[in-house]
Formats: C-alpha cells, sequence, structure tokens
C-alpha cells in the first residue's frame, strides 16, 4: 500500500473530513481512501459513457425508441 506524504489540506476541511469519518465509526485514513476509490470509479463511469457515446447513433436511438409503446406512465413513474 501506498501513503500519500505531503498533501496539504486546508484546516476547515480536515476538521470536516474527521467529523465525518467519526459519524461513520472509521479512520480519516479509511474515510480519505474511500473518497479517493469513488472519485476514481466516478471519472471512470464518465469515461466510459463518453466512449460508449461515440458508438452511438441517432439512427440507432431513434430505432430503440420507435419499440417503446406510446402509453401513459404507471401513476408512481409520473412527475409531479
Amino acid at each position: 500500500m501506498n501513503t500519500l506524504e505531503g498533501v496539504s489540506v486546508p484546516d476547515s476541511l480536515m476538521r470536516y473530513v474527521s467529523e465525518l469519518a467519526k459519524r461513520q465509526g472509521i479512520t480519516v485514513d479509511q474515510f480519505v481512501a474511500s473518497a479517493i476509490a469513488e472519485k476514481v470509479s466516478a471519472l471512470d463511469g464518465l469515461d466510459y459513457l463518453k466512449e460508449r457515446a461515440k458508438r452511438g447513433s441517432r439512427e440507432k436511438f431513434q430505432r430503440a425508441l420507435s419499440k417503446v409503446p406510446n402509453v401513459e406512465p404507471a401513476e408512481e413513474d409520473k412527475f409531479e
């Protein structure tokens, strides 16, 4: 495992991170590792979606959309 040395974090942010970690019953190190993993996952997901979008086309979208029945949504699916 690697250690992040020399990483500067503003005092106010560090206090907030410490409080959040305490509330979750984990160490600050665990919290930071989890936060980094979440950020990496989000960025990977965004890259994946961008790559998938490159393979898409308006024609394919319209073809897929034409297979969806034109009916009213169920009550629980309606927007207020």
